[in-house]
């Protein structure tokens, strides 16, 4: 039974072979190879025979068997008998030679069955192949190929029939015409020699260790003659390289004598080749073995043939690599296996050969002769050693070339010379000075990324390469130390080399480190013959001042201060200690910051610090004087990084301070000035700097050299002080000057307070104002920052109160010239910065200004700042550092000026100075103008001091100005009047006698308020100035309103309609709050109130006139409705705003509503009509009475002071207003008003809509916001429950959504909503009881029933409205009933019985076709069987189960679903204590769960997840429940395949008995109407025999399973048939 079962399930498979889809034949030939794993000789006979008797089987269905095969007999080789292995080697014998023609696929698979039968029986395969191979007559193509991957595959098995194999063939190989059969016996031949060459190399493992390289001498000889005088000749490529493919393995085998006699002709043969062939590796490969065999027999004719060889070799190496190539680059290491080869054997000849070559100009010769040389370098390194002399004495001329190429060869050669000892021999210093000029390539000039067609490459990679082998050679090639130290130091300060200055430092830091471990205490640096060492002086100069950009060329920085620290004792003994405090903590501060973050000020200062540190520590005035002199020295060379010299200026400024010689100083400051390159800016600053620096400790020497300077015989025609050079331009002469006069600056700014008070105007400023009327702007600038320089020293000193300034008003003048002279409209310097903090200095000075001055100046300094135009970074909220800081000095300037008169009248007229700007159209002015008044008045509240309580008199005027701006376009101006306002109230409590640091609550609300300034909502912003006037109103003084309101007033026709509106609102707020005190002036505010109204249609001001409709009705309110319902439909913008206006009072607005409830309520809702007496059904049109009331009631609503009226009618208003939503869903408007509505529509945006249904929903939604239910609203919103209430098919969930969210939102109104709503389940309109229904059934969802004690009376309600004739009636009552399990779910046991039978009820509800009375008893069921007490269920358990098991195939997804999650939830309710019987139905429902896991439906998916995970418990077995607990989670990722497996697993191990159960159900899905069901069905029956033992198998119906499996395979879903393929290769289990 078991070999004839496992037969017919293989034929089964065999016939599936020919199956469309390659992934159902590649599964078929799977399931072979499982029965194949199973029972192989059955399996191997199987396919045998069938290939034996179908004889017409199409090639690509027998190849895929014989693949099948190979796998099987790979696998099972050893199991194999002779009989069935011969048997096989003849079929595959067969199919491989059936066809004369090369079939491929076919014959290569039939070729591998042979090979993987030939690992164990080569004997036999060998018997069989040879008998292919007659002496004479060309064997089969595949004959020989397979003998070839035979003598690979089994060495020791396949060489001793090599001798009849090569006898059989060499015959043939005269005759063979064929190039594809020539290419086949190269290839034999090639496999055949690598095979002999290995049998003899390990011939202590061999069987027959006496064979010998002679006894296939002969052979192989003659094979050569054929290959190389007939075949290598021949026109076809393949062949070509076929045959020296074969030529290298064989030149081993052949005699000594024999290959010596044909080198002459092979080597030039070969050489041939690459002219021929564009993919030259085999060549190269096949030459590097004729040369290893030609030097093994120790030829002479290498010598002959050397000249040639090496000419071909040097043209492949020079051969570009393409680095997406690998056939190139094989090639190349097969070419330099070649020079090594004849390194070795041929040194003096090859260098002859190559060293010329390196003199070539051109870039590949060069640069494949470079890798050559690298190359024997290394790997030839004995016989190369005597030659070095010769080999570094080539290097000159490709040290000079410029190619990146050739430069990144270079280095690497010089890298392997390092390894080799070359670079200590003489001319090796060369080889190193060329690595570091490399490492100085700068990177930022050079291109990132080549071109596609660019064969160059980034210049950068020769940089890197060589950083790399720089640092490596350092600290790896111990035998460099000597050679590098201290020749490396050289290079240090030489510009030209500043690139390479990181990776110097670090190689050096390493040297000298390894020297101190080798020698502590000695000095590293012997100057002794080394000429061209650097001094001390020159290294700490050099490498403090590139410490300066530390972050430049990867980090100069830190790599310059470690060098410095570990040669601190050759640069003086005394500071070892002291620098390794030091420089830690500076190389600590540049790992705390990176370039972004570090502040260069802050940085040059701490190396300047050190620097001061460092020559207080040496305390040698020669040693001082000598860095001096170093680094004056050093200064032209940094003329191409201005910021690198500006730096060394400091440090000559700081060493020259500390310095003791005057002369020295003097000296070296003439040179500077003399030598200084005024042309540039950034020299000029540090020019300055260090006559700055300079000063602190020789201020007298500094200004005397400077007066030498001015005076010395560089000027001629003096006119004053300063002229023009004879030999220079005016613009040069300028230059001069400025720098002249930013030194004084300087020298002011830096010198002691007390030395500079007493020779400012003599010394310093004497000579500045001789140069006050130049129009060169650079000359302007620098005369502005000296002047601000000495005013700030002059104010800073202690005498500076004392101090009188003659030339003040001479200098402010001077100032504001050069602030006019700037553009009004423009920031392009900082002239008008610096002026105006010079004028601030000034001002503090004595004499003060007179009235005129002061005032020009402000209007001066206004003009030129505040019409700056902004830029794009002003405008998005961040400004530019010099608008900033131009900002500030004018801020400073106004507040030194307003310290001078500390009177409200002295604010005013400062504030004066800035109301055109404050009121200016234009928003930059308003922001800058407003920030100008806040600080101020900041600095007015911070000075104030009032000796006697006396009246601000023009607060009202003030808080009038800056009030209504609180509501700017600009958000920022918005804030700024905040702070105005806020420092004004401060101001009059000030003056009210409350000390400075008095709080006051109310003004402190006042930045509370800031927040909601910012945000752009017009409501919040006028609710914030709302709040801001009654905090105003509250802290105005009485006699301040009127000025006030009239201040105010004006501003309702500002240009910025926001601060229009603000002002308005600000006057309500005043008026509401302390109108009581205006009685006397009522009559002359409201007239202007009215006429400003007036004079405008903006809302804000028409809105005074709804107040006339308020009066009205008032008095007469039954007829202002009535005539307000007749107006025409759709109500017009005058209508609506009359309805709004009869809000204004609550207990107006109670009674209009109580009309309106009425009017909508009397009428019908709608109309029937049918518009085609064809129609199927009448059309629904609106009646006019309550859709016009409908309408009333939105406008009325849509008033806030609505609120205490809707609270009072909440109940009524809801539920009318609900049942009118129900009752106008898919209800028309009348004719003519959908014409109107259609127009309006067209027109523009309406602001209501007059659709039945949306303006019913419109008004609830404005009801339920104006009873404090807004919560509702946006909670039903957020769940898109107003959109579904409108339409016929989401009306009941959008009922439910409103009911959820009142219950959550607005509980305490739900007894009376519950009471208006629950007689309507009498109503004559089928669908007011649906929706009355539907929302009671959605309350008993919530908690707040069971709190409002409302349970019981929904309850009994629903129940009742089981027996409504409306089928949705019937099935929301049962959802609501349901609901009462999530909302009340401690009240289900009470009433357990009750709503156990109604669920039971609706599962047999019979009037419904459809059934979803059903659905929701199932759904409704699943919620309560948790809650439910066992005993009251067990009775039902059996009826409910059976009752949904046809629901689990149901067509339809809920019910699926639906039905599956409630058998779920039966289970979790048995808690693993179900009865025998309910078990059944368990079992019963496995193997639909299962497979239903892969429902095209998602949530049936998920509800398998979920009862298969309540199954578990009740199956008594804790390994299947806990796979279920682990694979099912929801969320979790399923892997169908491992769960299945897992499953059927532990389903067999604990349930054997169910197998044939499982099966025959499995076997009904085998025909679902679902392709991934289907598919899934035949994977269960799979896995199921995978896992079985042995016992149980006689359960199942083979006959039947294997039908209709073989009736899958037939199946239109690949899927399907795939896993019925696999399926079958399991089902050997069962055999």
């Amino acid at each position: 039974m078991t070999r004839s079962y496992v037969r017919k399930l293989s034929t089964i498979l065999l016939d599936a072979v020919t199956d469309k889809d390659p992934l159902v034949q590649e599964q078929v030939c799977s399931a072979l190879c499982a029965l194949g794993e199973s029972q192989p000789e059955e399996a191997l006979s199987a396919c045998e025979e069938h290939l034996r008797l179908n004889e017409k089987l199409a090639h690509p269905y027998r190849t895929m068997i014989l693949r099948a095969m190979e796998t099987v007999v790979s696998s099972h080789i050893s199991e194999l008998d002779k009989d069935k292995a011969k048997a096989i080697i003849l079929l595959a014998s067969g199919e491989m030679t059936k066809a004369k023609d090369l079939v491929c696929d076919w014959q290569q698979a039939a070729s591998d069955v042979l090979v993987a039968v030939g690992r164990r029986f080569i004997g036999q395969v060998m018997e069989e192949m040879l008998r292919g191979l007659q002496p004479g007559v060309l064997p089969h193509f595949f004959v020989v190929r397979t003998l070839a991957r035979l003598s690979v595959s089994n060495v020791f098995g396949m060489v001793p029939f090599l001798a009849p194999i090569l006898s059989a063939m060499l015959p043939v190989l005269a005759t063979t015409k064929s190039d594809t059969m020539r290419g086949v016996l190269c290839y034999a031949l090639q496999h055949f020699s690598e095979s002999t060459l290995e049998y003899l190399a390990n011939l202590d493992q061999a069987p027959d260790p006496t064979v010998r390289k002679d006894a296939f001498a002969s052979d192989i000889s003659s094979a050569y003659d054929i290959l190389f005088h007939h075949w290598l000749p021949s026109r076809e490529a393949k062949l070509r390289l076929a045959v020296v493919e074969a030529l290298g393995p064989m030149s081993h085998l052949l005699p000594s004598e024999k290959l010596e006699e044909q080198l002459p002709k092979l080597l030039p043969g070969v050489l041939a080749l690459y002219k021929k062939h564009a993919e030259t590796c085999h060549v190269s490969k096949s030459l590097g073995q004729i040369l290893e065999a030609a030097v093994s027999v120790g030829s002479r004719t290498l010598d002959i043939q050397l000249d040639a060889l090496l000419t071909a070799l040097h043209a492949q190496i020079c051969v570009p690599v393409e680095s997406a190539s690998p056939l190139v680059v094989s090639n190349q290491k097969e070419v330099l296996r070649c020079f090594t080869v004849l390194a070795c054997c041929s040194p003096d000849r090859l260098l002859a050969f190559l060293l010329p070559k390196l003199d070539t100009g051109n870039e590949r010769t060069r640069v494949g002769t470079l890798q050559v040389l690298r190359h024997i370098i290394n790997s030839a390194a004995a016989q190369m050693e005597v030659k070095k002399p010769f080999i570094l004495s080539s290097m000159r001329l490709p040290l000079l070339d410029t190619n990146s190429k050739v430069k990144r060869a270079v280095v690497q050669v010089v890298s392997a010379m390092a390894h080799h000892g070359y670079l200590e021999q003489p001319g090796g210093e060369a080889m190193i000075e060329y690595v570091v000029q490399q490492c100085a390539l700068p990177p930022e000039t050079e291109p990132q990324k080549p071109g596609p067609d660019c064969e160059e490459p980034p210049a950068d990679s020769v940089r890197a390469i060589s950083v790399s082998t720089l640092y490596l050679v350092s600290t790896t090639v111990d035998r460099m130390s000597d050679v590098l130290w201290p020749y490396l130091l050289q290079f240090l300060t030489p510009v030209r080399f500043t690139g390479a200055l990181t990776p110097l430092c670090r190689s050096l830091v390493h040297l000298a480190r390894k020297r101190q471990e080798a020698g502590p205490g000695a000095l590293l640096i012997q100057y002794d013959g080394h000429v061209t060492l650097p001094s001390p002086y020159a290294i700490v100069t050099r490498l403090l001042t590139v410490s300066s950009s530390p972050y430049l060329g990867d980090g100069r920085g830190a790599a310059s201060l470690c060098l410095l620290n570990a040669l601190h004792r050759d640069i003086h003994p005394l500071l070892g200690r002291r620098w390794a405090t030091t420089i830690p903590l500076l190389l600590e501060y540049l790992d705390e910051h990176t370039e972004e973050t570090l502040s260069q000020k802050e940085w040059e200062e701490k190396l300047l610090v050190f620097l001061r540190d460092t020559l207080a520590v040496v305390s040698d005035n020669t040693w001082v004087c000598q860095l001096s002199l170093e680094m004056c020295k050093q200064l032209p060379c940094y003329n191409g990084t201005p910021q690198e010299k500006n730096f060394l200026y400091k440090c000559v400024g700081t060493t020259l301070g500390a310095a003791s010689s005057k002369d020295v100083v003097r000296k070296h400051l003439q040179e500077l000035l003399e030598s200084a390159r005024y042309q540039e800016e950034a020299e000029r600053e540090g020019l300055a700097s260090c006559f700055g620096i300079c000063a602190i400790s020789h201020l007298d020497d500094t200004l005397a050299q400077l007066e030498d300077f001015v005076r010395s015989d560089v000027f001629r025609k003096s006119i004053g002080i300063f002229n023009i050079f004879k030999d220079r331009s005016e613009n040069e002469a300028e230059k001069v000057k400025g720098a002249l006069i930013l030194c004084y600056g300087h020298v002011a700014a830096l010198a002691p307070r007390e030395l500079v008070l007493a020779r400012a105007e003599s010394d310093i400023l004497r000579n500045t104002f001789q140069c006050f009327s130049t129009k060169d702007a650079a000359l302007k600038l620098s005369l502005v920052q000296s002047v601000c320089m000495v005013c700030g020293a002059i104010c800073s000193s202690a005498q500076a109160g004392s101090f009188h300034f003659s030339q003040k008003a001479e200098l402010v003048v001077q100032m504001m010239e050069f602030i006019k002279a700037e553009p009004p409209d423009s920031l392009r310097s900082p002239i008008r910065k610096k002026a105006m903090l010079a004028c601030t200095y000034l001002v503090s000075l004595e004499p003060a200004l007179d009235e005129q001055a002061r005032t020009d100046m402000i209007h001066g300094c206004l003009h030129s700042v505040m019409a700056v135009l902004p830029g794009p970074e002003e405008e998005a909220g961040g400004q530019e550092s010099l608008y900033l800081d131009t900002m500030h000095a004018l801020e400073d300037l106004l507040t030194s000026l307003l310290r001078r008169n500390m009177t409200p009248q002295g604010l005013q007229t400062m504030v004066e100075h800035l109301r055109p700007w404050i009121r200016s159209p234009r928003g930059h002015e308003r922001v800058r103008a407003l920030g100008l008044s806040a600080c101020l008045l900041r600095f007015f509240l911070e000075h104030l001091h009032v000796s006697a309580l006396i009246p601000f008199h023009n607060l009202g005027l003030l808080i009038g100005l800056f009030s209504p701006r609180c509501a700017d376009l600009w958000p920022a101006t918005r804030q700024e009047a905040v702070n105005c306002v806020y420092s004004l109230l401060y101001l009059q409590l000030g003056y009210e006698g409350f000390s400075h640091d008095y709080r006051d609550d109310v003004a402190e609300r006042l930045l509370t308020l800031k927040d909601g300034l910012v945000h752009p909502d017009p409501a919040i912003l006028f609710h914030s100035c709302h709040s801001i006037a009654q905090i105003i109103a509250k802290r105005l003084p009485p006699d301040q309103l009127i000025s006030l309101l009239l201040t105010l007033f004006e501003s309702l026709g500002d240009s910025d309609k926001n601060c229009s509106r603000a002002a308005t609102v600000m006057i309500n707020c005043l008026l509401k709050e302390r109108g009581n005190l205006l009685l006397e002036k009522v009559p002359e505010i409201v007239s202007m109130l009215r006429s400003k109204l007036q004079e405008t249609q903006e809302e804000h001001v028409l809105r005074a006139a709804q107040h006339s409709a308020y009066l009205l009705a008032s008095q007469h309110c039954e007829a202002v409705v009535a005539s307000l319902l007749g107006s025409p439909l759709p109500f017009d913008s005058h209508t609506c705003s009359l309805w709004r206006a009869l809000a204004a009072e609550p207990g107006l607005t109670v009674q209009v509503l109580g009309l309106l409830l009425q009017k909508m309520s009397r009428d019908v809702p709608f109309k029937e009509s049918r518009a085609f007496l064809l129609s199927s059904s009448p059309d629904r049109v609106a009646t006019l009475l309550p859709l016009a009331a409908t309408c009333a009631l939105s406008e009325v609503t849509s008033v806030p002071a609505s609120a205490p009226a809707v609270l009072e009618l909440y109940p009524q208003l809801f539920a009318a207003l609900l049942l009118r939503v129900s009752c106008t869903v898919g209800v028309q408007l009348p004719r003519n008003l959908q014409a109107k509505e259609r127009r309006a529509s067209s027109s523009g945006p309406a602001s209501r809509s007059l659709e039945p249904c949306s303006s019913a929903v419109g008004a609830l939604q404005l009801a339920l916001v104006r009873g404090g239910s807004e919560e509702v609203v946006q909670r039903v919103e957020l769940e898109r429950g107003w959109e579904s209430l409108r339409t016929s098919t989401g009306h009941e969930e959008g009922v439910a959504r409103l009911a959820s969210a009142m219950a959550k939102f607005a509980g305490p109104r739900l007894p009376l909503v519950m009471k208006a709503l629950v007689c309507t389940h009498s109503s004559v309109y089928e669908i007011q009881r649906v929706t009355s229904t539907a929302f009671l059934a959605e309350l008993l969802n919530s908690n707040v029933v069971n709190d409002l004690m409302l349970l019981e009376s929904l309850l009994d309600n629903l129940a009742a409205r089981q027996k409504d004739a409306c089928a949705s009636v019937r099935r929301l009552a049962l959802r609501g009933l349901a609901n009462v399990a999530s909302g009340s779910p401690s009240k289900v046991r009470a009433h357990g019985p009750q709503l156990l039978t109604a669920m039971i009820g609706g599962l047999d509800d019979g009037d419904d076709p459809q059934s979803l009375v059903a659905l929701e008893a199932m759904v409704g069921l699943a919620k309560l069987l948790d809650l439910l007490d066992l005993g009251d269920l067990r009775s039902a358990l059996l009826h409910v189960a059976i009752r949904i098991r046809p629901f689990f195939d149901s067509e339809k997804m809920e019910f699926r679903s639906a039905s599956i999650r409630l058998f779920g939830h039966l289970n979790k309710a048995c808690h693993g204590d179900c009865e025998d019987v309910f078990l059944e139905q368990v079992v019963g429902g496995l193997v639909p769960l299962l497979l239903h896991l892969r429902d095209p439906q998602a949530p049936v998916a998920s509800a398998c997840r979920f009862a298969l995970r309540m199954c578990g418990p009740n199956l008594e077995c804790e390994e299947l429940a806990a796979a279920f607990q682990k694979h099912l989670q929801e969320g979790r990722g399923l892997h169908f395949g491992e769960f299945l497996n897992t499953t059927c697993k532990h389903l067999m191990r604990h349930f054997p008995d169910l197998l044939g159960r499982l099966v025959s159900t499995s076997l009904f899905y085998f025909q679902s109407s679902w392709e991934d069901v289907r598919a899934a069905a035949p994977m269960l029956t799979g896995f199921l025999a995978l896992h079985v033992e042995p016992e149980p198998r006689p359960q199942v119906d083979l006959e039947q399973l294997t039908a209709a499996l073989q009736l899958l395979l037939k199946d239109p879903a690949p899927a399907v048939r795939m896993n019925a393929a696999e399926t079958l290769g399991r089902l050997v289990k069962f055999a």
